[in-house]
């Protein structure tokens, strides 16, 4: 078998999610790719990245993006600045992997998508989470068919925090619309299985100490009628399932890494019932008992998959990436929307001056 090339990957931040996620993840299929660079306006940041990697540290993303060496610009700066970055890259030629959320309007990310299907470089928006085993194994239970066909679902994320980190910040690009929610809503937009056809939203500041949203619902609604909510907190002070799946013959929870499934017996035919409009007895309705299994299961998927490797068969192999752009546009459409019709909108003016990008 030929020795697989590995990918030459610069990193630009060297905070949380690139030194913290994304060095690591690398680190675990380094015969696929290589740290060849880093960059980051914090000098502590780029020393501890020194010590630990014989390759360029850059100040300026100018000079990483110019880096011969450099085949995949890999975005893990501050929200705000992800825009300007990916689009300096793809100008430049350059692959260029973009953590979430991969800006901060729709216009925006109609921007990079037109830019990116005409620059030679490819960009990968970093949904990961669409391949979090729990999420791979929902999906794989619903496409078994045990639940009927799917009507609702709710996706939640909970937990209580006073954050106080810029991520709590209207400025900054922050809020939980922008943290965990391109995850989830990603998800919802999966499971909902048509293009969404209505949409609800609402956002409160709850616990957090900034002044951007700290809890958030979103309901949309598909072409086909199915229902889904994506309910993110950082105000509940006690957990919900992350999943609930309602289905015309079951339903399913996953709640603390275990799955509950509640379904009718595939294999019993139900017999035939009509409505009945006389008078009626003492119960509501006939009496029925129901061929019910009930199960309780580890959450894991028969197939797993890693957004990393995903990369590498798109660069090298022109394999299809998973997540496309037209979905990771979609997502952003969802997200801005929501946030726009909200108190917590950003203000033009200040965030392009933070963020050093012209009005």
């Amino acid at each position: 078998m030929a020795k697989r090339k590995p990918i030459a990957v610069g990193i630009v931040g060297l905070g949380r999610a690139g030194w913290g996620m994304h060095v690591p993840e690398l680190r675990k299929w380094e015969d696929e790719f290589r740290i060849a660079a880093g960059c980051d306006i914090a000098e502590d940041r780029r020393k501890r990245f020194a010590a630990a990697y014989p390759v360029p540290v850059y100040e300026r993303i100018e000079d990483l993006i110019a880096d011969p060496s450099v085949e995949l610009v890999d975005i893990a700066t501050r929200s705000p600045d992800h825009f300007a970055h990916a689009m300096m890259a793809l100008r430049a030629g350059k692959h260029v992997n973009i953590e979430k959320p991969m800006c901060l309007t729709t216009s925006e990310a109609k921007r990079m998508q037109a830019l990116a299907e005409k620059s030679p470089g490819n960009l990968y928006v970093r949904h990961n989470r669409r391949f979090d085993p729990d999420f791979l194994h929902v999906k794989e239970i619903i496409a078994s068919g045990v639940l009927g066909d799917v009507y609702e679902a709710k996706l939640s994320r909970m937990g209580y925090a006073r954050r106080d980190d810029w991520q709590t910040l209207v400025d900054c690009g922050g809020g939980q619309l922008l943290n965990w929610g391109p995850h989830i809503v990603d998800h919802a937009t999966q499971l909902l299985g048509a293009p969404v056809a209505e949409m609800w939203s609402d956002l409160k500041l709850i616990a957090a100490v900034g002044d951007a949203e700290d809890h958030l619902v979103i309901k949309l609604k598909g072409a086909n009628g199915r229902v889904i909510e994506v309910e993110i907190s950082g105000g509940s002070a006690l957990p919900q399932p992350e999943y609930v799946i309602l289905g015309t013959k079951g339903a399913m929870t996953v709640q603390g890494g275990e799955i509950r499934l509640k379904y009718i017996d595939p294999k019993k035919k139900l017999p035939k019932r009509t409505a009945n409009a006389g008078n009626p007895g003492e119960h509501f309705g006939t009496p029925e008992k129901l061929p019910w299994i009930e199960q309780t299961l580890p959450i894991k998927p028969s197939k797993t998959y890693n957004i990393w490797h995903e990369v590498y068969r798109s660069i090298r192999f022109g394999s299809r990436y998973p997540i496309t752009l037209d979905e990771a546009v979609a997502n952003m459409k969802i997200l801005w929307d929501a946030k726009r019709r909200s108190e917590f909108a950003p203000r033009p003016e200040k965030a392009a001056k933070k963020s050093g990008r012209k009005k």
